[in-house]
């Protein structure tokens, strides 16, 4: 929830949509609920659905009855308890379109394809014609139209008793248009077909020479269209695949400690739950006892288990590969973390890009303009002198061939496949924008400390002061490190025997950080921030400091006793190492066209020696959080578009400055909400299977819009100068749908 503009309470929901079947229908929808006070909304033919920002005073009921006055039906998606192990349809996708005890799509289809076959074989073929071949045609198309097309017609008189048109109605005047004809030539005019060597008339002599009969195009197209719309439900069924596979991983019930079994929306926080070898996790938590692998290749796209101790957290919906966990559970419901991954490949799914907004604005007024088109079709070819059965025929191809839905489905149905396979890759993608933002970089910004290097940084040596006792400097500047998350800092703090509490602590961002330990004042950091602190290196500190940086990182340490003056009088040498894929991915980025930035708050020393090793461009050392902010705005002022590639809470702005922000997922919490894309595996590998996913979505969504634009530019003019039959142009038009689908399944391969 949000506040809005007028001070109220802004509220999200989702609704989802039955009856949409194109762009057209998307337009209609989007437009009623933004006709309500106050509402926003943004509809997707491939989920079905509707995400709806609503303000106070606005009422569920308000919201379905907009959907329901432009002719379609809504309803309220519920949240369930967990949020994921609902049977979820990614958008409620249905393989049927039917009245209420009537038989399916499929159904419709086979005895549909059945009953038109012979009609289609009379009409094409003069010499298996027979006498009365023309009523058989008729008995035979005419449960095809009605029945088989019924889905189509049904859309289309919801639609017409609100005023509007959708593809749908381009079916039934097309269909319609051509077994109503037939029927009429049957019956009162030339009931034969040009060419053959009898004709039937019912009331007497034929004397119009050029009516024919198109019982078998009415039958056809019928077929072609169910073909493609079950085709097409198939396919968006496969395409929502990889977050329904997501949404079910939670468990149904669990195991308490005390034996008892409870469903899963009854557990609590702070529970403690048993998981058995082989077990689903119920619910997020930390381990209070026992030793475990985890499977986390549906969250994170990594096939090797990771091994679990006490004090681990673990997350609702991994599976443990072997050893018996007992979890205190730490989230439930819709706080998990799958829950929240869910959601967020949800919303990136219902999102929309520029590029498909002004698809659905053009689809808006297509269906208008091609029934306009048909009409003028048909009018030209009478005022050109000729027969009226030849303007007829070029007219219903007209209105069959031009579909929106292959427009409607272009950007969505990339989309609904590309972030789906990111989830199953543990890459999570924000919506259309970060997609569109990752086709367009050039220059990639890496952080160092965990990202590029491991993070797991170990404690190499130290230096001390005369005088001073080892066991004391690592206690008392361990103990303020063990207040800060930077990785060096818990370097440090391991090393630590004991946990001594900490008062006044203060974190000076990117510099250091203060605290009073045992009542005495103590400071760690870099040496420039000893010098802030009134410390003098001496001569071996300093030279410490020096071979320190050559290799590492080095953080000085001191103190003062009441009275004293501050006293450096400790060199901690840390050490870090290299990502083992770090090479590989750098060395990628660059095939695919990158610039490759190093940008560390690290002395220049150690960051050039991570960038020799991995090949990275160039570097930027020594840079303060805010410092990393002018850095990514220097770059992007030069003209470069900027990816910033980070884990810790000092590269949060940086990645909400840069033009893609992609936090890693095994940082701070902070780096993951300023992210445009999140990897929830551990290391930079993803970084540049994100790029390549992204600029592969984008490349399909091209593909698919220059196929619906191309499609309909190209066939509208043959259609209304006579090249196409109309059989023809049904089985194009349903197999433009079925194209882009297709298309964006491709994406179902990268990796």
């Amino acid at each position: 929830m949000a506040a809005s503009s007028t001070g109220g309470t802004l509220h999200e929901a989702t609704l989802d949509i039955d009856g949409m079947t194109c762009a057209s229908c998307v337009a209609r929808v989007e437009k009623r609920l933004q006709n309500v006070d106050g509402v926003t909304a943004a509809v997707n033919l491939a989920t079905e659905s509707a995400r709806v920002t609503y303000p106070d005073g606005v009422g569920a009921d308000q919201l379905v009855a907009a959907v329901r006055e432009a002719g379609y039906d809504a309803t309220f998606r519920a949240k369930p308890a967990l949020g994921v192990h609902e049977s979820h349809e990614s958008g409620h996708v249905h393989e049927t379109e039917d009245l209420p005890g009537a038989t399916s799509l499929r159904a419709r289809l086979i005895v549909s394809a059945i009953l038109a076959t012979p009609v289609v074989a009379l009409g094409m073929v003069p010499a298996w014609q027979f006498s009365g071949w023309q009523w058989m045609s008729l008995a035979l198309a005419t449960p095809v139209v009605l029945w088989g097309g019924w889905p189509f017609h049904r859309a289309t008189i919801a639609n017409a008793r609100h005023g509007a048109m959708t593809m749908d109605t381009l079916i039934t005047l097309g269909t319609g248009a051509a077994y109503l004809w037939s029927v009429w030539a049957l019956l009162f005019g030339n009931a034969g077909r040009i060419g053959m060597t009898h004709e039937v008339a019912l009331f007497g002599p034929v004397h119009d020479a050029t009516a024919l009969i198109y019982f078998e195009v009415a039958a056809a197209v019928t077929v072609f269209l169910l073909i493609g719309r079950y085709l097409e439900q198939r396919s968006k069924r496969r395409a929502g695949s990889a977050l329904r596979s997501l949404m079910e991983l939670g468990a149904k019930d669990v195991e308490l400690d005390d034996g008892r079994r409870i469903p899963i929306d009854a557990l609590e926080s702070g529970a403690r739950f048993v998981v058995r070898p082989g077990g689903t996790i119920a619910t997020d938590g930390v381990v209070e006892q026992g030793e475990a692998s985890i499977d986390q290749s549906m969250l994170t796209g990594e096939s090797v288990p990771v091994d679990v101790v006490v004090g681990a957290d673990v997350t609702g919906g991994t599976i443990v590969v072997d050893g018996r966990l007992k979890v205190r559970a730490t989230a439930v419901g819709a706080e998990t973390r799958l829950a929240h991954i869910a959601r967020l490949v949800e919303d990136a799914q219902t999102g929309k890009s520029r590029v498909q907004r002004l698809a659905d604005r053009i689809s808006g007024v297509f269906v208008p303009i091609v029934i306009a088109l048909a009409v003028l079709t048909l009018l030209g070819w009478l005022i050109a002198g000729q027969p009226i059965a030849s303007g007829f025929t070029a007219a219903v191809a007209v209105l069959i061939i031009a579909c929106p839905c292959a427009l409607g489905l272009a950007t969505p149905i990339a989309i609904l496949v590309g972030t789906g396979r990111g989830a199953q890759l543990g890459i999570l993608i924000t919506g259309p924008e970060a997609l569109e933002q990752a086709e367009k970089i050039d220059t990639v910004v890496l952080d160092k400390t965990g990202t590029v290097t491991s993070g797991r940084m170990t404690l190499a040596g130290v230096t001390l002061r005369d005088g001073v006792d080892r066991t004391e400097a690592i206690e008392l500047i361990g103990a303020v490190e063990a207040a800060s998350e930077h990785p060096v800092a818990r370097a440090i703090a391991l090393a630590a025997v004991d946990a001594r509490p900490v008062e006044g602590f203060r974190n000076h961002a990117g510099r250091g950080v203060t605290g009073t330990v045992d009542a005495v004042r103590v400071f760690a950091g870099r040496p420039s921030f000893a010098i802030e602190q009134g410390a003098i290196l001496s001569a071996p500190l300093a030279a410490a400091v020096s071979r320190g940086e050559s290799g590492g990182t080095v953080v000085v340490g001191g103190w003062a006793v009441e009275g004293e003056v501050m006293t450096a009088r400790a060199v901690f040498a840390v050490s870090d190492t290299v990502r083992p894929e770090s090479v590989d991915v750098v060395r990628g980025l660059h095939a695919q066209g990158m610039q490759v930035v190093l940008l560390t708050g690290d002395n220049e020393i150690a960051a050039r020696t991570v960038a020799d090793v991995t090949g990275i461009d160039r570097v930027i050392a020594g840079v303060l959080p805010e410092g990393k902010v002018a850095e990514i705005e220097r770059l992007q002022s030069g003209g470069h578009r900027v990816a910033m590639v980070g884990d810790g809470v000092n590269d949060a702005a940086a990645l909400a400055t840069a033009d893609l922000g992609i936090a890693m997922g095994g940082g701070t919490d902070a780096a993951m909400h300023a992210g445009d894309i999140t990897l929830m595996r551990d290391g930079l590998a993803p970084v540049a299977v994100a790029l390549r996913l992204s600029r592969r979505t984008m490349g399909v969504i091209r593909g698919n819009l220059f196929w619906a634009f191309a499609y309909n530019v190209a066939a509208l003019p043959l259609a209304a100068l006579g090249f196409l039959n109309p059989m023809i142009a049904g089985a194009a038009m349903a197999f433009s749908s079925v194209f882009v689908v297709l298309n964006s399944l491709r994406l179902r391969s990268v990796s």
